[in-house]
């Protein structure tokens, strides 16, 4: 709210431009910009063979490594007021894997790139999950036709909605209390662990790829 009110602010004032929170809210915007165009053009790629349930298995894994190499490089000096309009293209930009590579998952690539730039972890979380509000509000948005056309009522839509937004704010708040004091490593643990039940229920024929 506080940076949406200053992105509203800067658009009738002129003076209000100068404003970190202003900027912030322009660049979250920019920074969306690649994964809606790669999203839209690689949409029938990602749901045919890329939505594979090896290729999930793999990237949970591999996506655990690199988490924990940018976790480990990054220098955690830089808090959310040091963040540019480079920061946020880069990290922005990094969503793009989550579409060919699921199981790397949009957080995990935009968290580990803030790592990389040397965001602190509250840093790189916050800006995560700001970039994640347009970008999976957009994809909301985009399958709503689909599941509408499916014969879902509003109802049962409008319960999942409010039911994921208080999940998802509380599992957040809850994040960023622990990240600012904890590492990775525990989400890393817990990727590789998931990631290799996958893979063994796929190997012995409990679960279709």
């Amino acid at each position: 709210m506080r940076i949406v009110s200053a992105w509203g602010r800067g658009l009738r004032h002129r003076e209000e431009r100068y404003h970190h929170d202003y900027k912030f809210a322009w660049w979250v915007i920019y920074a969306t910009i690649p994964i809606v165009v790669v999203g839209l053009a690689a949409k029938k790629l990602v749901e045919g063979p890329l939505g594979s349930l090896w290729v999930v298995a793999g990237s949970l894994i591999v996506g655990s490594g690199v988490m924990w190499a940018a976790d480990q490089m990054g220098r955690h000096k830089r808090g959310e007021d040091d963040t540019s309009l480079k920061d946020a293209m880069l990290v922005g930009s990094s969503q793009i894997l989550a579409l060919p590579f699921p199981g790397f998952s949009r957080s995990g690539a935009t968290m580990s790139t803030a790592l990389i730039l040397d965001l602190d972890r509250v840093a790189a979380t916050r800006l995560s999950f700001f970039l994640g509000i347009p970008a999976l509000t957009g994809a909301g948005l985009y399958e709503l036709k689909d599941a509408v056309g499916a014969g879902v009522g509003a109802a049962p839509l409008a319960v999942g909605t409010a039911v994921s937004f208080v999940v998802a704010y509380a599992s957040i708040a809850w994040l960023l209390k622990f990240v600012a004091k904890h590492s990775f490593n525990a989400f890393v643990v817990y990727r590789i662990v998931i990631g290799a039940a996958l893979l063994g229920l796929l190997a012995t024929g409990v679960l279709s790829a």
